[in-house]
């Protein structure tokens, strides 16, 4: 086994969670918020993407982050006549997020950081433990 590869792989897979999880967090902080005008664009639910590289120095297999896509899933409304942003059938347009999947995909993306972050920790013990063999 080779212990670079695995350090590799699991820490661009920590850095790609890590990325995940702040678009994620954007989406919940932004789920309510109403445009700025009236019948103007509310915020748009970012999607994450990701693509495979492989490091030509260690030959690892890599994940790394890829464009940032809006959701093209239609604006929620909600009838709210006193709210400024309301248009003259007194309907907000408000932003394509759901919390309720939001938060399904931070707790995935939590378990995927967690699952790199073990990867990292038994390596690092492997490590530890073919030094201790080694001095023997």
């Amino acid at each position: 086994m080779d212990f670079l590869k695995s350090l590799t792989t699991a820490a661009s897979g920590l850095k790609v969670q890590s990325g995940r999880m702040r678009i994620i967090a954007e989406n919940i902080a932004n789920a309510d918020s109403a445009p700025a005008t009236p019948g103007g664009e509310p915020y748009r639910r970012k999607i994450p993407t990701f693509k495979a590289q492989v490091d030509r120095e260690t030959g690892a297999a890599l994940l790394e982050s890829g464009h940032v896509r809006r959701d093209t899933a239609p604006f929620r409304t909600k009838y709210d006549p006193g709210n400024p942003s309301a248009d003259v059938r007194g309907e907000v347009r408000m932003p394509n997020v759901n919390a309720l999947i939001e938060t399904m995909d931070m707790r995935e993306a939590q378990r995927s950081y967690e699952a790199n972050l073990n990867m990292v920790t038994s390596t690092r013990r492997m490590v530890s433990k073919t030094l201790d063999i080694l001095k023997a």
